[in-house]
């Protein structure tokens, strides 16, 4: 049977531990019991846990070997903003897929109250990552990045960088995976609601970025978001 894994609030040395609502859910809820076998990930690696002590409060580990981890995708996701509600189905989403990083981003049509709002929802949505990347077995919830302008992570880096938008009829975004099979660390942007608009997309180009599509049916945001990050995940894990 698989063991739960769980994310350590506290780590030294052989000892890590869970505490606040973190320990609350695996003794209220789950009933976890002192002697009890875990994956504890402690952001360098992940190691069989086995429960010390358990309260409600906090739940203690001995921390024995490593469990060996598959290979991964560096994956930045720059997301522009858009309503809070779907955008959580994406963060959850694209965190269980696999994503190392989120960039939220306030766009040309980011609604101002959303844009306005979104400072504040950043503790939410990095809770919402780390829940989805312990049910999903990572070792380690994406980095959420607070809010911040388009034209602050335009700047060129040595990643492949992409930006999807609907007005790009020819090139699709296996085609242009398929031609970096080698590449180790991925940039994605996905627009807002109704898009990027035509001076956001030449700014993307002028910095090198490469437009790509992901069919000819107009997707949602949220659907954007994870449909692309579910394409660099199936094309490159092929290779």
């Amino acid at each position: 049977m698989t063991r739960r894994r769980w994310i350590a609030d506290e780590v030294s040395g052989d000892r890590a531990a869970l505490v606040g609502e973190h320990a609350d859910h695996l003794v209220r809820v789950l009933r976890a019991r002192v002697g009890e076998d875990f994956d504890i990930a402690t952001g360098q690696a992940v190691r069989r846990g086995r429960i010390t002590s358990a309260t409600q409060d906090r739940v203690e580990f001995d921390l024995a070997e490593d469990i060996a981890a598959p290979a991964s995708i560096e994956i930045t996701l720059v997301l522009a903003i858009f309503k809070f509600d779907r955008m959580e189905w994406a963060i959850e989403k694209c965190t269980e897929l696999g994503v190392s990083r989120m960039i939220p981003v306030i766009a040309r049509r980011t609604d101002s109250h959303f844009a306005a709002a979104s400072m504040n929802r950043v503790e939410r949505w990095q809770r919402i990552a780390r829940q989805a990347a312990e049910q999903s077995r990572r070792t380690a919830p994406p980095e959420i990045a607070a809010p911040i302008k388009l034209s602050d992570v335009l700047n060129p880096t040595q990643a492949l960088r992409i930006v999807l938008a609907e007005s790009e009829e020819q090139t699709l975004l296996r085609d242009v995976l398929k031609s970096h099979a080698s590449a180790s660390e991925i940039i994605l942007a996905v627009g807002p609601e109704g898009g990027w608009t035509e001076d956001e997309l030449q700014s993307f180009q002028q910095a090198g970025w490469i437009s790509a599509s992901l069919g000819n049916t107009i997707l949602r945001s949220e659907t954007a978001a994870i449909a692309a990050t579910a394409v660099v995940v199936a094309t490159l894990f092929s290779f």
